[in-house]
């Protein structure tokens, strides 16, 4: 396929991009531009991010996907009441994994990773179990270090990002992949602008 036929075909995709999938890409960029601020509002516009993409998901046999929304429904709400209050866990500040963060971080990512390509292998009709599963327990971990302002949360998030987007691209969720691809580059400069404001206040 020459270079042409490929951006008309992208352009024919965006097209038919169907409503419910515009404002979940919409809100799921504004929700990492205020995460990278360090904006508690990213996580009312993440949550309406959220709930489009749970049915989008569903639809195309991602169930790893889906579930994976689900928690990130969860941890929006207990982010969202965490950042609200800046006396729970230094909840205000940006801080460094301790150890025994890093190492629930671990479990969260490779447990995660190999119940639910058991879950999505033995009862459901997932062509892709283990990328599905890789990509949601990856960031599970991310969105656990996200709610406690750890500085890591960017390197796991994007570590799901890198795997998801050729994998929403084989699922023909063309939109969602050049949403994640915006997302992996703005994870990188949020990492960095966390890391500055890290560095700061450790001056």
């Amino acid at each position: 396929m020459g270079l042409n036929e490929a951006g008309e075909l992208l352009v024919q995709q965006i097209r038919q991009t169907s409503v419910l999938e515009w404002i979940a890409v919409v809100f799921g960029v504004s929700q990492v531009l205020l995460a990278r601020k360090n904006n508690i509002w990213l996580y009312p516009t993440g949550i309406i991010s959220v709930i489009c993409s749970v049915i989008l998901f569903f639809q195309s046999r991602l169930y790893a996907e889906t579930l994976l929304q689900g928690y990130y429904l969860l941890m929006s709400i207990y982010g969202w009441a965490n950042w609200g209050n800046g006396s729970v866990s230094s909840a205000s500040q940006i801080t460094l994994s301790k150890k025994q963060e890093k190492w629930i971080t671990w479990g969260i990512a490779l447990l995660g990773w190999g119940l639910l390509y058991l879950v999505l292998d033995k009862f459901t009709d997932s062509d892709v179990p283990i990328l599905d599963a890789f990509v949601s327990s990856t960031a599970w971990a991310g969105m656990w270090l996200l709610a406690k302002r750890k500085l890591e949360n960017w390197i796991w998030l994007n570590v799901s990002n890198l795997v998801a987007i050729p994998l929403l691209l084989y699922k023909q969720l063309f939109l969602f992949s050049i949403l994640t691809l915006i997302l992996f580059v703005v994870a990188i400069f949020g990492y960095l602008d966390w890391k500055k404001t890290l560095n700061a206040s450790d001056e």
